[in-house]
């Protein structure tokens, strides 16, 4: 399609919303936003990431007559974003220091002739007098200022270029302004409105919650088994994942230490030269490097939606830096983890790097952000009611079900011992000493310290020696929260006994407190089944799709979420679209896709269905699942595999687990081929039949469900024909004798 020229009605909106951009609705904030930039005024826009901040003025571009300008910070990001626009059927470009000269002079052309309707530069372009001279040889009706927050000096990735953008005010006075950010504080918020200078703007403000996100804080003792454990196992094996450092050092042990163990990852920061940082973010987002260990560097501009973890291997720098980092997570909406390693050595760490810092209020700043994030990570309020209330959003609810505050078990363990060893060892030491201090007496050290004040002559000395030091402080944080315990504040915190602490000592109340922490994997794997759409599909076709998609992708030079995003494949692995109009009703499918992708995908699906036997979306099949995970996870598997040792039927089995006996037959598949040794043989079919099928599987020649169908007739069933082949697989796995 071409560029439209639409009214600001909501039904022309709305068509051009599914014409271009392939859905049918818009997301919360998203029309009242785009009807408010098409007034041609100023505007802050505050939501998530994956929250579709993009749509508010890409979609307005297309009504507006002249030119959208979006400033952008980063390179790969322009990209992605441009690509995206292209095969959506909008015209798009993106001027940068990327691009050699020939091609910017093509662009320009472009311009010229109006064939352009958003264009991205970055902020350092947009600083030089004679480019903004240049722009002002087009009508631009709308300037769209993505990242905002990195002009303000209190955000987490200032950036000292994006002061430069007051003069836009001035050179293009009759242009609105659209500020858009995903994290931003009040303070933040502030700084935006007023460098940027916004006349009267309205504020919209989504929720902050990603509800699709699991937060969990787990003590670094044993960080690098926990992190190679969460990517062995479902729901992130063979996903991808990032992994935040703190150096770059850091970043490249790790990935040679996983790539020991038998992972793709490659390193990524700021030391790497920009060829090498191009092409390890390509191999990313082309899914040929699945698993990043990276800075900061490797942070805003990651335009990636199926990113299922990110793991911080250390404590970040602020809570916005965190929260934007866990932001590459889920984009697309579907669930994903954000797994987090806490230690007071990494609080160390980033504290000795700010009591560096020159300026005074660049280091009250950064001390400012690093308390807050420990703070984070040390309450014991849920995690995402911790977030919400930073950014100035109130949660309502009592237990998310979906951080490791909420759903971990709130049960208690007996505390008494080491619990008053603790009190009587910081009452015994007078409350002039920190945490680790004490963690050294109660561990039984005998440091030169502890020896010379005499304090390995105390009681307490080596009464906690069967504890770990996180565990140790751990149960300090916990009677610290108790008011048993209090924290000095200063550059140096000391741990001082309260009154109520005191009192403790004196009484003989028994001391309870909450089971210490623990990595809680199933938990995991429980919020991905709780989260997951109420949709079922054919996994086998979705990964079909994936494959498909990833080769049209590398024909076409671009990431395949460009293609489609896997809420698409998903939505078509269930309705099964088998020619142009079912394939339109896709979510995420426009008249552009259609057009360049429809013939291909609906071939493979109509190919795939039957081979598989499978009708159409509209498949009673289907509608019965209630809930399939998109990669199925080992709880899942399990929860089949303890089904079948109760030697039911299919159709019982089919009942407990609420899912279609195709869908369960695949179960049975992958457990067989993971297990040859599991018994199924109650699931056999009658002699006779179970050898009319394998002639006919033998006549068919190969494996497909469908010519063996068409030899049968009738009276044999694809779920009979399946779970024949179920056993014959078995019977040609090597090493099997069945003389």
């Amino acid at each position: 399609m071409g560029i439209l020229t639409i009214q600001k009605s909501a039904k022309q909106l709305a068509e051009a919303l599914k014409n271009y951009f392939g859905f049918d609705r818009f997301l919360p904030l998203q029309e009242e936003i785009v009807h408010h930039v098409l007034t041609g005024q100023d505007a802050l826009v505050l939501m998530p990431t994956g929250g579709g901040k993009s749509l508010c003025y890409q979609l307005p571009a297309l009504v507006f007559d002249g030119l959208t300008l979006v400033v952008s910070p980063l390179i790969a990001l322009m990209k992605d974003q441009v690509d995206g626009l292209k095969s959506n059927g909008i015209a798009a470009e993106f001027l940068n220091s990327s691009l050699t000269g020939d091609e910017v002079s093509q662009i320009n052309a472009r311009l010229q002739r109006g064939e352009v309707k958003i264009l991205y530069v970055a902020p350092e372009r947009l600083a030089i007098g004679s480019f903004r001279e240049f722009l002002r040889e087009f009508k631009i009706n709308c300037i769209a200022v993505d990242e905002a927050h990195c002009i303000s000096q209190w955000g987490h990735d200032f950036r000292p270029d994006y002061l430069s953008l007051k003069n836009l005010r001035d050179d293009f006075p009759s242009a609105g302004v659209v500020a858009v950010t995903a994290t931003a504080t009040p303070r933040v918020r502030q700084d935006i409105v007023e460098h940027l200078r916004l006349k009267d703007p309205a504020v919209f403000i989504s929720s902050f919650n990603r509800s699709n996100l699991h937060y969990d804080i787990r003590p670094k003792d044993n960080a690098f088994e926990e992190l190679l454990n969460l990517l062995r196992a479902p729901p992130h094996k063979n996903c991808s994942a990032i992994v935040y450092c703190f150096s770059r050092k850091d970043t490249e042990e790790l990935a040679d230490d996983l790539g020991a163990r038998g992972f793709k990852a490659e390193a990524y920061h700021a030391g790497l030269d920009a060829r090498k940082r191009h092409d390890i973010h390509g191999r990313f987002i082309k899914d040929e490097t699945p698993i990043i260990t990276a800075t900061i560097a490797f942070g805003m501009g990651i335009d990636k939606s199926d990113i299922r973890l990110v793991a911080h291997y250390c404590l970040p720098g602020s809570i916005e830096g965190y929260y934007q980092e866990t932001g590459r997570a889920g984009r697309d909406g579907l669930p994903a983890s954000c797994v987090l390693f806490y230690s007071y050595a990494d609080k160390f760490r980033q504290e000795y790097f700010i009591k560096q810092m020159e300026d005074d209020t660049e280091r009250k700043r950064a001390t400012e952000k690093i308390n807050k994030i420990v703070a984070f990570c040390e309450s014991f309020l849920c995690r995402r009611r911790f977030l919400l209330e930073y950014f100035g959003e109130r949660y309502e609810k009592e237990n998310c079900e979906c951080c490791d505050r909420c759903v971990r078990p709130k049960d208690e363990f007996d505390a008494d011992t080491i619990g008053r060893a603790i009190l009587e060892c910081v009452r015994a030491t007078g409350g002039q000493f920190g945490g680790q201090y004490i963690v050294d007496i109660l561990r039984g050290s005998h440091n030169e310290r502890v020896a010379r004040l005499g304090h390995d002559q105390l009681i307490s000395h080596g009464q906690g020696r069967t504890l770990s030091g996180i565990q140790l402080k751990e149960i300090i944080r916990l009677l610290t929260e108790k008011d048993l315990l209090a924290k000095s504040g200063g550059e140096y915190p000391v741990i001082e006994l309260t009154a109520a602490g005191r009192s403790f000592l004196s009484n003989g109340e028994r001391l309870m407190l909450p089971r210490l922490r623990t990595a809680a994997k199933e938990e995991t794997h429980k919020f991905f089944e709780r989260r997951e759409e109420d949709m079922s599909f054919d996994n086998g076709l979705f990964e079909e799709l994936r494959r498909l998609r990833k080769k049209m992708a590398d024909e076409r030079g671009v990431p395949p979420f460009v293609i489609f995003a896997d809420t698409s494949l998903r939505d078509m692995a269930r309705r099964l679209p088998q020619d142009e109009a079912s394939f339109l009703r896709i979510t995420g499918v426009g008249e552009q896709k259609l057009k360049w992708f429809g013939p291909v995908f609906t071939k493979a699906i109509s190919d795939y269905c039957r081979r598989h036997g499978l009708a159409s979306g509209k498949n009673d099949d289907f509608k019965r699942i209630k809930r399939v995970l998109p990669v199925l996870t080992a709880s899942t598997y399990e929860e089949t595999r303890r089904i079948v040792c109760q030697k039911l039927s299919l159709r019982e089995m089919t009942n407990i687990r609420g899912l279609a006996a195709g869908t369960l037959l695949a179960h049975l598949e992958k457990l067989m081929s993971e297990d040859p040794m599991i018994d199924l043989e109650h699931l056999r079919p009658a002699q006779a039949r179970f050898g009319r099928i394998k002639a006919a599987f033998e006549q068919a020649g190969g494996s497909a469900l469908s010519p063996v169908k068409s030899v049968l007739g009738n009276d044999y069933s694809y779920d009979e024909i399946r779970l024949v082949r179920i056993f014959l697989s078995k019977e040609r796995m090597p090493g099997r004798d069945d003389s």
